[in-house]
């Protein structure tokens, strides 16, 4: 099976290349594009201000987080780093998530996420959907995915949304009805219909009556005029 791992970070500020640091950090498990019930989520002590602008979105306070672990702890970093071990990373803007946290890892003496681990979920909405508002409220609801636990940004309620999105992205629920069709060996028994309805072992005899018949072939003709529909008939 294929696993991949969802993730969303909230962060003190808009650029790591400002010092700013990350303050929470969330994971979803899926296999094969479907969540596992399994996710890692840790709060991180940044050990620096919050802008006001960021604070407003995620209403995380340096009150609320100061105590909580620093990344370069045991229990965020390499906690981290074993929850998502060799696993593709999903991401919505990937590019802002992979620069923080491959900054935090520098700090930490840790190896760095490579690119090529990541994917991006607005990258497959742009192509998906061009030229039009591709944030993750914006998606959701277009895919009809309630928002209803969400007040403010935060990483965990967005990676699960996140890991909605990327399963409509992906195919959707359509993945759900996309039911293999049993091909049935010489002798087998096949229980019942499993991709679709085939063929009638004896098909219903016709129920319209060819008084009903000439009346159609009438209305055609001289109501319809002809064309296409006399094309069907004939």
């Amino acid at each position: 099976m294929a696993r991949e791992i969802v993730l969303d970070t909230e962060t003190t500020g808009l650029d790591h290349r400002d010092g700013h640091r990350l303050i929470e950090l969330a994971c979803v498990e899926l296999e094969d594009q479907i969540p596992t019930g399994r996710s890692f989520h840790r709060y991180i002590d940044p050990e620096r201000d919050i802008e006001a602008g960021a604070e407003r979105v995620h209403g995380l306070s340096v009150s609320f987080l100061r105590g909580k672990p620093k990344f370069a702890d045991a229990e965020v970093v390499e906690a981290f780093l074993d929850f998502v071990a060799d696993a593709a990373i999903v991401a919505h803007n990937a590019a802002f998530d992979r620069a923080f946290l491959n900054a935090e890892l520098e700090r930490a003496g840790k190896a760095l996420l490579a690119d090529h681990r990541w994917v991006d979920t607005l990258a497959l909405a742009q192509a998906r959907f061009p030229g039009m508002y591709n944030s993750l409220d914006a998606l959701c609801k277009r895919f009809k995915i309630s928002l209803v636990e969400r007040e403010k940004h935060g990483a965990l309620i967005d990676a699960k949304l996140l890991a909605h999105v990327y399963l409509e992205l992906k195919g959707g629920r359509e993945r759900g009805l996309d039911l293999e069709v049993a091909v049935a060996r010489p002798g087998a028994v096949v229980a019942g219909p499993v991709g679709g309805y085939g063929p009638r072992p004896r098909p219903l005899a016709p129920r319209i009556t060819a008084a009903e018949l000439a009346r159609h072939a009438a209305f055609v003709r001289d109501v319809l005029t002809g064309g296409l529909w006399a094309a069907f008939e004939a």
